[in-house]
């Protein structure tokens, strides 16, 4: 499958989320993410599914909330926030 096929807002490389706290916050540029959910029960009709043919939300969803907006472009490199 090609990026954004599943409908991602961003794809990132790098990063293990399932190892990382709810409310762990990342940086890119200006832009500043709170991580809000890891992962996300699929229900075999959702779009997604209907779409694809399978669902990576349970596998490597994963959600954040913008605390500060921006612009993120190709090859920006997103890290751990630490305040």
């Amino acid at each position: 499958m090609e990026d954004g096929a599943f409908g991602e807002n961003l794809v990132v490389s790098g990063l293990d989320f399932s190892g990382l706290p709810v409310g762990t916050r990342f940086r890119c540029n200006d832009v500043e993410l709170e991580l809000t959910q890891i992962g996300k029960k699929c229900h075999h009709g959702c779009a997604i599914y209907q779409t694809m043919g399978d669902c990576i939300m349970p596998r490597e969803g994963v959600f954040a909330r913008v605390l500060h907006g921006g612009t993120i472009s190709v090859g920006d490199d997103l890290r751990i926030w630490e305040e």
